[in-house]
């Protein structure tokens, strides 16, 4: 089993009942064990799109015999059932549901449509704050989580 770490954000609907739904959906999912749940955390939106509302965050620890592209496709999968329609999403703009793939293991990839880690995580309080909960020790390969975190004024 490989341990991964995910993260969700809703900013549309009932942002924490969705949350709730994809953390069932994907405690649901073969060969993906749920581990640990973070708080909730509501944040600004980060991009482009002006005039739109605020998150709420998760991340999510999991077990997984999934590989890297699998855990994504069920990532996707969650994501669709929740509403989330992928064809007309628009970058950085409003959505019912978002499920990242954070790390899987000490997966380093670089392809077209997966990137491990997350390119961006090191750079989101959204994700950092969550997943210190979570897990003091974690890591990524810009830093230590906790330091990272610190960077960034949190």
């Amino acid at each position: 089993m490989t341990r991964a770490v995910l993260a969700l954000g809703a900013n549309l609907g009932h942002r924490a009942a969705t949350l709730r739904a994809a953390v069932d959906a994907l405690a649901a999912t073969g060969g993906v064990t749920v581990e640990a749940v973070s708080t909730f955390v509501e944040s600004a939106p980060v991009g482009a799109v002006p005039d739109q509302p605020d998150f709420l965050n998760a991340v999510v620890l999991v077990r997984t015999t999934l590989g890297p592209h699998e855990l994504l496709a069920a990532a996707h999968a969650v994501e669709a059932a929740l509403g989330l329609d992928r064809a007309t999403k628009v970058p950085d703009g409003p959505r019912p549901i978002d499920v990242d793939v954070i790390v899987h293991g000490d997966a380093v990839l670089d392809e077209d449509g997966l990137v491990l880690p997350h390119p961006r995580a090191h750079e989101r309080t959204f994700v950092l704050g969550p997943w210190l909960e979570l897990d003091p020790d974690a890591e990524l390969p810009a830093g230590r989580v906790a330091d990272l975190l610190a960077g960034l004024g949190r």
